[in-house]
């Protein structure tokens, strides 16, 4: 089975967003084929989780929360994506600052 492009996914990401009223932005560019995705949840500027799009042994993609346990340690959180970025330079980072964003990355991942 063909896979859809990280960045068709994240433009993907980002309209239904924006559509749904809330505000979203790349704050990384990763590799276009095949980057990982990593979404900073927010709901009106309040932090939220972390979630990872990864690759998984079965060859089909999950999602994980991942990073500080504490989404409102901005330090943490920043030194975690900060990290990820150095480890994988073509890892997409994208803000979502929407009501119940882990929701919407769900109903997106359903999708893809």
């Amino acid at each position: 089975m063909a896979r859809l492009k990280s960045r068709f996914l994240v433009d993907l990401l980002l309209r239904r967003t924006e559509a749904a009223g809330g505000f979203a932005a790349i704050l990384a560019r990763g590799d276009e084929t095949s980057g990982i995705i990593l979404v900073q949840c927010s709901d009106r500027g309040e932090p939220g989780p972390l979630l990872e799009r990864r690759f998984s042994l079965d060859g089909r993609y999950i999602w994980q929360a991942v990073g500080p346990d504490d989404p409102k340690d901005g330090e943490a959180r920043a030194n975690y994506q900060e990290r990820r970025r150095k480890a994988d330079p073509d890892l997409w980072i994208v803000e979502l600052d929407i009501a119940d964003a882990p929701q919407l990355v769900a109903e997106w991942a359903a999708l893809t």
